[in-house]
């Protein structure tokens, strides 16, 4: 019965709300708003902290004045407030009134002063002074303002604009349009002059209207940032998994090589034996079946990585064999090129020769690319311990043209080094060039290995430019 009540206070409830108008709603969230900027804690401590350094006009300033530049929006308020008081003097007529004149100029420089630690509460401070700055400022005079409270009321409000939002700038200059409006035809005939609320309105909505582009402005740049970042980071990041991707693909082939050789071998083992147990012949019947089942997941994550527009290459992948075609493709581009091997030639697992041969050919296609015009040098170091690569280039000596895709090549190389357990350094050089050197450690081949099928111990080959 209760839970039944309930509902019903519920269902209640939620039809009274959709019977309120949108202009019903637009006014409780304006009200909202209201008491939000002007009557939550207006008078909390929030001192104004010290200017940027980072502004491009601040960093053109002498180190010596730099540091002092942080507080120049403080000395600006500081200025006004006093000459606010100025104002008061130079304005009226002081002759037997010194006191009223001191008090109608002290009391709005305190208003701006008060901005900049307390900002709404000086906006209080400001309307709730200008009956008595009026009434004491009042001799000849437009009413309800006077100069002083004028020049300070508008002086309080930027600052407040400036620090808070454009929403708590109209609020501001609604309530000085209530209180001008209210004190004019009140007190109509208190003052010669006749009444300055118009001007004070017009000119704090110029002030006003300043400070919110200003606003709008900033929030835009702070969020174009922020997309940039955003924007950079996803780009990077979708780099990374193409990048991986293209590697996937590329060592499926070389996987896909080992385990069908795996089974070629545990169906061909048991006819090489005469009379081979039975208990043998079932593990190479099972270590068959394994490797054709790793071989048809192996293809079916492939099948998940490949792009749609993804054809399978007609060719083998390439090696460190094919290096010399990879150079002379190079130089017909135009980059003069040499490479040096050096150490004990030997044939390397798959995968690291394929990396390696990747490596270097993106080292040289952003050679070409970044470095028209310049000589490179490619050092291939078989050593005991793994494989090391250098490639390096001079200075361009052509017209360098802007490339969309800094830094994809090495994304690429980073991530084969790091598959391979290896090292890589890339960076500009001295003389203006380029240099990428990597190391992919390798295990040393057993001693019934050939150690150097294709060259003696401590061998350099050198080729030359074409």
């Amino acid at each position: 019965m209760t839970e039944t009540r309930a509902q019903t206070q519920t269902q209640t409830t939620t039809t009274g709300a959709k019977a309120h108008s949108p202009e019903f709603h637009l006014a409780v969230g304006a009200l909202r708003g209201l008491r939000q900027d002007l009557f939550k804690d207006p008078f909390a401590y929030r001192p104004l902290p010290p200017m940027s350094l980072d502004g491009p006009l601040v960093s053109r300033i002498p180190g010596r004045l730099r540091r002092h530049a942080a507080w120049f929006p403080h000395s600006v308020v500081g200025a006004a407030a006093v000459f606010t008081v100025l104002l008061a003097f130079m304005t009226g007529d002081t002759s037997g009134n010194e006191i009223f004149f001191a008090l109608s100029g002290l009391l709005p420089a305190a208003a701006v002063a008060m901005t900049l630690l307390r900002p709404v509460g000086a906006w209080w401070i400001s309307i709730g002074s200008a009956p008595l700055v009026g009434l004491l400022d009042r001799f000849g005079y437009e009413g309800p303002w006077g100069p002083a409270a004028f020049f300070g009321h508008i002086v309080v409000m930027t600052v407040v604009a400036v620090r808070t939002r454009p929403r708590t700038a109209a609020w501001m200059w609604a309530g000085t349009a209530a209180y001008g409006f209210l004190v004019s035809v009140v007190t109509s005939e208190y003052y010669m002059g006749g009444s300055d609320t118009p001007e004070m309105l017009f000119f704090s909505a110029l002030a006003l209207l300043v400070t919110t582009v200003m606003h709008v402005r900033r929030e835009a740049q702070a969020e174009v940032s922020v997309q940039r970042r955003v924007t950079a980071v996803e780009r990077d990041r979708r780099t990374l998994l193409e990048e991986r991707t293209n590697i996937a693909r590329e060592l499926h082939d070389v996987v896909a090589h080992h385990m069908s050789v795996v089974a070629i071998q545990a169906e061909a083992a048991p006819y090489r034996v005469e009379n081979p147990p039975p208990e043998l012949e079932q593990a190479f019947v099972t270590i068959r079946e394994n490797a054709v089942a790793a071989l048809t997941e192996l293809r079916r994550v492939l099948g998940v990585v490949r792009a749609e527009d993804y054809e399978a290459p007609d060719a083998p992948q390439p090696t460190l064999a094919d290096l010399g075609r990879l150079l002379e493709n190079v130089r017909e581009a135009g980059l003069t090129v040499e490479q040096a091997v050096t150490g004990a030639v030997r044939e390397l697992p798959q995968g690291v020769e394929l990396s390696a041969y990747r490596i270097v050919q993106e080292a040289l296609s952003n050679a070409l690319r970044h470095a028209p015009g310049s000589t490179a040098r490619v050092e291939v170091s078989y050593v005991l311990g793994g494989l090391g690569l250098r490639v390096v280039n001079g200075p361009p000596t052509g017209l360098v043209k802007p490339s969309p895709g800094a830094g994809h090549g090495i994304t690429g190389m980073r991530e084969r080094i790091a598959m391979l357990s290896g090292e890589m350094t890339a960076g500009a050089t001295a003389d203006g060039g380029y240099e990428v050197a990597a190391f992919v450690p390798v295990a040393a081949p057993r001693p019934s290995e050939d150690p150097a099928p294709h060259a003696t111990e401590g061998t350099v080959g050198t080729e030359g430019p074409a």
